[in-house]
């Protein structure tokens, strides 16, 4: 297996925990104890690294500075770790472009999980290029273009907006959404899907109203 995943943590036991879970799975390890180190080995391995999992709290740089800069010029898929569990800190995290979030502590197994079904997602084989409305999706290079200029979306946010257009005309509702998105079961509050949603119409521009708030269901993409 040719993905390698960077661990960004400032404890070595819990890199070493993420680590001998995923190298089981048979994934390549680049490790980093602080934010500085992470955005270096990042700068020297960007084009193999596939996924950071990324601890907030750290020493020198913060993950959130780390995240911003990253952001900055990669899309690559991001996991967030986190001791605190605020929802606040979690609406924060996927505004500045977070694909997951998850807090400590937690089980390695669901975090291998989460890991492998971003990878196939993100590395899917399908080479379909769509076009609704004079959006146009490229499955297989993962990018959305309107008037030929590629969006700046987060993984989170181009799956998003993907589901909402191959199920176009069909009412969502935010569970549904959630369960198919997200692809495992969520807690926190449906307010993540709507700060999504309000990135994705912005970015949108005047495609963004295509994106439908159905009242007491959730969202609907129609063009008309």
């Amino acid at each position: 297996m040719n993905d390698y995943i960077l661990i960004v943590d400032d404890e070595s036991r819990m890199r070493k925990l993420i680590k001998d879970f995923l190298t089981a799975k048979g994934y390549s390890i680049l490790e980093a104890e602080d934010g500085e180190k992470a955005l270096q080995i990042f700068e020297e391995n960007e084009a193999k690294i596939k996924l950071i999992i990324l601890d907030v709290m750290m020493p020198k740089l913060d993950g959130w500075s780390v995240l911003r800069q990253i952001r900055q010029k990669s899309k690559v898929p991001i996991i967030m770790l986190t001791a605190r569990g605020e929802e606040q800190d979690e609406l924060f995290g996927f505004e500045l472009g977070v694909d997951e979030y998850i807090s400590k502590p937690f089980s390695p197994k669901i975090l291998v999980a989460r890991v492998e079904a971003i990878l196939k997602r993100t590395q899917g084989d399908a080479k379909e290029i769509t076009n609704c409305g004079g959006i146009e999706i490229d499955k297989e290079g993962r990018t959305i273009k309107i008037d030929n200029k590629t969006l700046e979306l987060s993984l989170r946010e181009y799956e998003l907006l993907v589901y909402l257009v191959e199920n176009k005309n069909i009412a969502l509702s935010r569970d549904k959404i959630l369960n198919n998105v997200w692809n495992y079961d969520y807690y926190g509050d449906s307010r993540t899907i709507d700060s999504h949603i309000k990135k994705i119409r912005h970015k949108l521009g005047k495609k963004g109203k295509y994106i439908k708030t159905i009242r007491g269901v959730g969202y609907k993409f129609e063009i008309k």
